[in-house]
């Protein structure tokens, strides 16, 4: 054998032995991540804020239900902040100790228009990911507040299904599906897409819509028939789809995550899983659609 021919020989066998060996470690690797997030006991609730709004956006919205635990099951909050130039920074810690642990997803391109949103949804497919890898969670829910909806509402049309995570709840917080139109009858390019796309929406999916209102017709920001518009996107296409108005203290578009009502919300029907109770409220309106 010609030396050429013998050192071609030996390459291709050396290659196929190493190629071998990755794609053993590959698997092995795959699978102790599989068993993982299998084992994952954690079932944390990520938050994702609006246009202008950083990650401490929740802050006060955490200490509330954190200060009516007394101390035992204090709901731990990590923060990851998207750079503009796609970095990722961690702040907070997340505890496997707590099952339902809080999680924010803020980013810094944060501006008020849908190429944004689409940008910032892809973004959250990223991070997604991330958190699996670094904390092996498979079940999650979702809360977005203003353009943070519709953020968790184009990540769950375009990038969900090739994952293997499952959303329990989403609930949007003054989210204007429609941007500033008052009218159901003109729809804007960003709902006339997810309306397009709504059939990608998990079937399973649990979705509350909370509108605020200062004089019914808007929050002081967003119209209170944008908020509603979402019906159009998640009817038929989700589990379950209920609309509820709040109003009084705290029910401008800015301060919807305090507001007493929605505090209520969140703890009824994400964290106590409470998702067949009526919520009780003082002051709201309601209207429930879907599948089932």
């Amino acid at each position: 054998m010609a030396k050429s021919s013998k050192f071609i020989f030996i390459l291709a066998i050396f290659i196929t032995i190493v190629t071998a060996f990755s794609a053993h470690s590959w698997m092995q690797s795959e699978h102790h991540n599989d068993r993982a997030i299998q084992r994952s006991k954690i079932d944390p609730v990520i938050f994702v804020p609006g246009s202008s709004a950083s990650v401490n956006r929740f802050d006060d919205l955490f200490a509330t239900i954190n200060a009516k635990e007394r101390g035992k099951n204090v709901h731990s909050v990590l923060k990851v902040l998207v750079k503009e130039d796609g970095t990722l920074s961690y702040s907070g810690h997340l505890s496997s100790e707590n099952r339902r642990p809080f999680i924010v997803v803020g980013f810094e391109r944060n501006q008020d228009n849908y190429p944004t949103i689409k940008a910032d949804g892809e973004s959250l497919s990223k991070v997604m990911t991330s958190l699996q890898k670094k904390y092996y969670f498979r079940n999650f829910s979702a809360v977005g507040h203003s353009n943070g909806g519709l953020i968790w509402t184009h990540y769950l049309e375009n990038y969900y299904n090739s994952t293997n995570f499952h959303i329990k709840t989403l609930m949007t917080l003054g989210s204007p599906f429609n941007f500033s139109e008052t009218s159901t009858t003109k729809r804007t390019t960003m709902l006339t897409d997810m309306i397009n796309n709504s059939d990608n929406l998990p079937s399973d999916l649990v979705v509350y819509s909370v509108a605020g209102s200062e004089d019914y017709t808007d929050d002081g920001i967003v119209p209170v028939q944008s908020v509603l518009s979402g019906k159009y996107v998640f009817q038929k296409s989700v589990a379950k789809y209920t609309q509820t108005t709040v109003s009084g203290e705290n029910a401008q578009h800015s301060n919807l995550p305090e507001n007493p009502d929605v505090v209520n919300l969140i703890n009824e029907l994400i964290l106590n899983n409470s998702r067949d109770k009526r919520p009780t409220l003082d002051r709201s309106q309601q209207s429930s659609t879907g599948n089932n």
